[in-house]
């Protein structure tokens, strides 16, 4: 049987990006393809967007090491909606105002941060640099400009999808510029474009719509997650590709499904900024029989 049989688990999200989080800092446990496919389970699991597991820190300073799992089991490199989860679990735990994790992406440094008017209970975290080469993406051939690649949906002369921005924020994303992102069919369109061979590490994909200078809207098909009511790192991605062509300035409101974002993309640094909120809804504990087909 799975050692993961009875364990606890804490359920939470962010914007409604669905957040499970399993502490195993205390614990060699690390958690299996098959387990966290297991857990995301609609008949008796705890279904997620994404699965964050805590680990002891691997390295001086910082305050966890933390694996991320895609709902098909797949590891993501990051996820900001997941890491102020995470970050706001460790606040109250510590009494700290400022954490440090380590990912597979790298360090992630996150804060206790006040929205605009004040609003209490925002979480910061500091997503690191974004990266444009097309090697660093992945993309599996050369495009000197990813501002814009040659990418498209539909009929030649009239495709439905075409020319999208690609970022990686640990992560890759492709953004593409629309009208009214409401008025395309991501679920039939997403997985497609998600699986296309432009991208050997699969891609995020985002369509998004300018609606000013400080001011986008997005929807997003999640790698490995499918659609979602937020996606952080799809947020940063979009905000900073929107910089790169001067369709807006550096630092942005982006509303997903679920909600606001406020994304800056800070000038000294180059490093990007999330600022939002966090939603705890419950705790419980793993089914034994959810890992029967996993052992």
């Amino acid at each position: 049987m799975s050692a993961l049989a009875n364990y606890p688990f804490r359920k939470m999200n962010g914007l409604g990006n669905e957040i499970v989080v399993v502490d195993l800092r205390a614990s060699p446990l690390t958690v299996t393809p098959d387990e966290a496919r297991a857990i995301a389970r609609p008949d008796g699991g705890t279904p997620y967007d994404q699965l964050m597991t805590l680990h002891a820190p691997r390295v001086q300073g910082t305050d966890a090491f933390v694996r991320i799992y895609n709902n098909d089991g797949s590891e993501a490199g990051a996820c900001g909606n997941g890491t102020r989860c995470i970050a706001h679990l460790l606040f109250d735990e510590t009494g700290k105002e400022a954490l440090t994790f380590e990912t597979a992406s790298g360090l992630l440094n996150c804060w206790k941060a006040n929205g605009a008017h004040g609003e209490p209970g925002l979480v910061t975290v500091d997503m690191g640099v974004p990266r444009f080469g097309w090697k660093d993406i992945p993309l599996a051939e050369e495009f000197h400009d990813t501002r814009g690649i040659e990418l498209q949906i539909g009929p030649i002369d009239a495709p439905v999808l075409h020319t999208p921005s690609v970022v990686s924020m640990g992560n890759p994303h492709a953004i593409f510029w629309v009208e009214d992102v409401a008025a395309y069919d991501l679920g039939r369109f997403g997985p497609l474009l998600e699986n296309h061979p432009i991208f050997p590490e699969r891609a995020n994909i985002t369509l998004a719509a300018i609606k000013g200078n400080d001011h986008i809207v997005i929807r997003t098909w999640e790698r490995g997650a499918g659609l979602t009511l937020a996606c952080g790192t799809a947020a940063c991605a979009t905000a900073v590709a929107a910089a790169r062509l001067r369709r807006t300035g550096r630092t942005v409101r982006i509303t997903l499904p679920g909600g606001d974002l406020g994304i800056e993309w800070r000038e000294r640094d180059d490093h990007v900024l999330m600022t939002g909120p966090v939603a705890f809804e419950f705790e419980g504990r793993f089914a034994p029989s959810l890992f029967a087909a996993a052992s």
